[in-house]
């Protein structure tokens, strides 16, 4: 666990070979989006909203379940979509909560651009993390296995 206030940025970089328009829709469409940014092993999503509009927020509830080290422990995300550049850019901030105590925030921003047939996507992730907090290392590892989920997602359908 982190202790008080750590401060840390990431980027975490892939590229898919499907269009933009597609990646960009994976982040704005409520559906394609719980599949790889909410659903996962090891826990279970209570609740999920997203509105890929500028204001719009994104909530993630979910229960750790019995595979994990702490099954029962209930995670909170929620977010604000700041900016959104339709096939090009989005920007988010938000915070995470362990059993109802924020334990950090974050700025992301996405960036889509063009790589040969596909799409090139470069995430940054500058994050402020509480006492209690899973710490930066973890939470980069997260983002690496969202953005394999992502592309999964992507490529399968």
């Amino acid at each position: 666990m982190a202790g008080p206030s750590i401060q840390s940025t990431f980027v975490v970089e892939r590229t898919y070979p499907v269009p933009r328009e597609r990646v960009f829709q994976a982040f704005t469409d409520p559906d394609l989006k719980r599949r790889w940014f909410a659903e996962g092993l090891g826990h279970d999503v209570e609740h999920f909203e997203t509105d890929g509009a500028v204001g719009g927020v994104e909530r993630l509830r979910y229960r750790l379940n019995e595979t994990t080290p702490f099954p029962g422990l209930v995670i909170e995300f929620d977010g604000r979509i700041l900016d959104v550049v339709p096939d090009e850019r989005i920007v988010t901030a938000s915070s995470m909560a362990f059993q109802g105590k924020c334990v950090s925030a974050a700025l992301v921003t996405v960036e889509l651009t063009p790589a040969g047939e596909g799409t090139a996507v470069v995430c940054t992730h500058h994050g402020a993390y509480f006492e209690g907090a899973d710490g930066p290392q973890i939470r980069e590892g997260g983002w690496q296995k969202l953005f394999d989920q992502l592309g999964a997602a992507l490529t399968n359908g």
